[in-house]
Order: structure tokens, then C-alpha cells, then sequence
């Protein structure tokens, strides 16, 4: 039932993401026109405490859209789509800041980040050791 709950919500905030853009008033334009100059760049991200995806519910979840303007409910978008524009997309490419330290108590967080990069399909999985670690990375992109 957890996972039925998790995936629903997930689901409903990605199509809120996702959808959300394209509801805007109507405009008329030439139909060889393109609705827009850039690619769909909207996710919704999502913290939990647990390592497994299955069993974790998110305690957290924010959007992110990056195009065709930075906007959503991630409380730094702006930053967080200028560190997602230097890397590509690649959430993998996010590094850890050399000036932090974290203790090795093992108190495992899950990100999980799905949607739309550019007009890509997104759908990222990542566990980190504890709540320093998930901070460490990506100055701005999983700090919400």
C-alpha cells in the first residue's frame, strides 16, 4: 500500500511538472510555428530516508524546471539549473565539495529524480551514506 502511495504521488507531481508549462492561456500562432524554441527540462525530485526505492517514502518532493526559464517549487531553481546546464543533465557528474566533512555514521538518504532533461526522459536513483553526504553534493541541485 506504501508503494501504491509513493508511486501516486511521484506520478501526480510529474505530470504536475511536466503538464503544468503547457497549461498557459492560448495563443495564436502560424502552424508551422514551433510552440517553443527549447526542449521540455522539468523533474520532480525526491528525498526519503531507507537505501531501497521500493520501500522508501518520500518525505520531500519538490519540481524543477529548467526550460524555458528556471522555475518550480526547488527553493534555489535558478542555481540548481545552472549546476544541471554545466554538467549536461548528468546527475551522476555532481561531485562532492572538497570543503565539507562528514562523519561515517550510516543513516542512508534516497534521491530520486524523474522527468524530462532537455526533451530525455530522467529517471535517477541515488543513495547517499547520511543527510552531510546528500548535502555535499551538487551545492545546490538535492538541497531542498
Amino acid at each position: 500500500m506504501r508503494n501504491t502511495a509513493r508511486w501516486a504521488a511521484t506520478l501526480g507531481l510529474s505530470a504536475a511538472a511536466v503538464c503544468g508549462p503547457l497549461t498557459g492561456a492560448s495563443v495564436a500562432t502560424p502552424a508551422s510555428a514551433p510552440a517553443s524554441l527549447y526542449a521540455p527540462s522539468a523533474m520532480v525530485l525526491t528525498i526519503g530516508h531507507g537505501d531501497n526505492a521500493a520501500t522508501v517514502t518520500p518525505e520531500r518532493a519538490v519540481t524543477l524546471t529548467c526550460a524555458p526559464r528556471a522555475s518550480g517549487t526547488h527553493p534555489a531553481a535558478a542555481e540548481a539549473c545552472a549546476e544541471l546546464r554545466d554538467v549536461g543533465g548528468d546527475f551522476d557528474a555532481l561531485t562532492a565539495r572538497d570543503d565539507v566533512q562528514c562523519t561515517k555514521e550510516y543513516n542512508p538518504v534516497l534521491v530520486t529524480v524523474q522527468g524530462v532533461w532537455q526533451g530525455k526522459r530522467v529517471d535517477y536513483k541515488r543513495t547517499f551514506g547520511n543527510a552531510c553526504v546528500k548535502d555535499s553534493y551538487g551545492s545546490t541541485v538535492f538541497a531542498f
